[in-house]
């Protein structure tokens, strides 16, 4: 059984779409493990606790959690819908960078990078994340923050269980563009 599909699907119910499958998730985007089992089982028979035992234990980028006796598991970040994951504020790091595609490039020059269908924007600590993340939704443009004036100007920082840097927008006064062709990526 290959995962991957497995773990798109519990990302679009942990995330977005928890109705899909017919499990709730509390206000801290809990769902009980046993209701996500059975909704996943819907469309993948063979799922079983062992399967989705892996996948939180394999996954790259820690998009899941458990609680600590493995009866509830949540996405990290990423919800669509109103939950409150209890992030803690953070002190970011100096420079922080988000990857985008380019088509989107105008949008974000009017109104600065805002969180559209998520909660919060996503913002990496190296210039490679920021990258594969634009990558995926088409050509990479990538802008580096300056996280630590933003901090020091008031703006709220949380730092993920999976150390994404998460902010509700970053103002433009804040971005440059990087020229994604001189960035040496050593």
């Amino acid at each position: 059984m290959k995962l991957t599909p497995i773990s798109r699907y519990m990302a679009l119910l942990l995330r977005h779409h928890p109705e899909q499958a017919g499990i709730t998730l509390d206000e801290h985007g809990w769902a009980h493990v046993d209701e996500l089992i059975k909704g996943i089982q819907k469309r993948y028979p063979q799922f079983q606790r062992e399967i989705l035992e892996e996948i939180v234990r394999t996954d790259s980028k820690q998009r899941y959690a458990f609680n600590e006796d493995h009866t509830l598991i949540r996405a990290n970040q990423g919800h669509s819908i109103p939950v409150d994951i209890e992030f803690k504020h953070a002190v970011p790091p100096d420079i922080l960078y988000h990857g985008t595609a380019k088509k989107y490039v105008s949008s974000i020059q009017q109104q600065g990078l805002i969180s559209k269908s998520r909660l919060y924007v996503h913002l990496s600590t190296d210039v490679e994340t920021a990258i594969k993340v634009g990558k995926r939704h088409g050509e990479p443009v990538i802008y580096q923050i300056d996280a630590k004036q933003m901090y020091q100007d008031g703006i709220i920082f949380y730092l993920s269980a999976n150390y994404i840097w998460l902010v509700k927008k970053v103002p433009l006064q804040y971005m440059k563009r990087l020229d994604i062709e001189n960035i040496n990526q050593t």
